[in-house]
C-alpha cells in the first residue's frame, strides 16, 4: 500500500521558507509529519490552498497551519485565482498546547470589523454630525475600532482625534449592524451616548483637516438631508432609544 506522505511534496521557496503541497487527501498524521520535518531545516513553512477547496483548507489547519489571510492573483487565462495562506512558524507553540490550539483557531475563526460612534447633542436635541473629507455624506464622530482596543476607548480616541474633544462616553445607546456595501465587508456600529452640551461646545472644536470638513448640530430632518439612508436611520433608532439592536438602522 502506497505511504499517504507520497503526494505530499515541501520545496524551499526563499530563505529559511519551505513550501508543502499535497495532492488527493493525506492523513493528517501524514501532513504534520512533514510540517514538523520541514521546520527541522526551516523557520517557516506555508501552504496556499485554492479560495474553494475546502476539504484542503481543512488539512492545512488540521496539520497546524495557521490561517494568514487571502493572496490574489490572476490566472494566464486572466480570471481571478485566488488562495488561502496557511502557515507555521518554528516559534508557534505545539497545537497540543492550550495556547497552541487556541492560536490555531484564532487564526481562521471569523472576525467582524466594529466601528464606534458617539451621538453628542445640544439642549434643543439636535444631533453632531460631521461633514467628512472621502465621502459626500455626514456621519455621527468615531471610526474604527483598532485590534485589541475597545470600543468604548475607540470612541473617545476618535472624538479626540477628529474633533479635539474630551468627552466621556456614557452607556451604549444602540448596536447596529451594517451589511457588506461599496466594497466594505459587514461591520458593527456602536453607537454610545455623549451627552448633552451647549451649542457653544463647537467653539473647541479643532477639526482633523485629513477627515473632517466640517461639523454642526443638525435637526433629524437635516440628518435625513445631510446623511446617507442608513446613518439616517442609526441616527433615529439612536435618538429615539425604544431599540437596543438594529440591522441597517431597521
Amino acid at each position: 500500500m502506497a505511504d499517504p506522505r507520497d503526494s505530499i511534496s515541501v520545496t524551499t521557496v526563499a530563505d529559511g521558507v519551505a513550501r508543502i503541497h499535497w495532492e488527493g487527501a493525506p492523513t493528517t498524521d501524514a501532513l504534520r509529519h512533514e510540517v514538523a520535518a520541514a521546520l527541522t531545516e526551516h523557520s517557516r513553512v506555508e501552504a496556499l490552498v485554492a479560495i474553494d477547496d475546502a476539504a484542503g483548507q481543512r488539512a492545512a489547519t488540521w496539520a497546524g497551519l495557521h490561517r494568514e489571510g487571502v493572496r490574489r492573483s490572476v490566472d494566464d487565462d486572466g480570471g481571478q485565482s485566488d488562495h488561502v495562506v496557511y502557515a507555521r512558524l518554528v516559534t508557534d507553540a505545539p497545537v497540543q498546547e492550550p495556547g497552541g490550539f487556541r492560536a490555531l483557531l484564532n487564526s481562521f475563526l471569523p472576525r467582524k470589523r466594529a466601528i464606534a460612534q458617539m451621538l453628542l447633542r445640544d439642549t434643543e436635541g439636535r444631533v453632531l454630525l460631521c461633514r467628512l473629507t472621502y465621502k459626500r455624506d455626514w456621519d455621527l464622530p468615531g471610526g474604527v475600532v483598532e485590534v485589541g482596543e475597545s470600543p468604548r476607548v475607540a470612541v473617545q480616541r476618535e472624538v479626540e482625534e477628529e474633533l479635539g474633544l474630551q468627552i466621556e462616553p456614557r452607556g451604549l445607546v444602540l448596536t447596529d449592524w451594517l451589511p457588506p456595501w461599496g466594497g466594505w465587508d459587514d461591520a458593527v456600529c456602536l453607537v454610545f451616548d455623549g451627552g448633552t452640551h451647549p451649542t457653544s461646545v463647537l467653539a473647541g472644536v479643532v477639526m482633523q483637516e485629513r477627515e473632517i470638513r466640517d461639523v454642526r448640530f443638525c435637526t433629524l430632518e437635516e440628518v435625513d438631508e445631510l446623511a446617507a439612508d442608513f446613518t439616517a436611520r442609526r441616527v433615529r433608532a439612536a435618538v429615539g432609544g425604544t431599540e437596543a439592536y438594529t440591522e441597517s438602522g431597521r
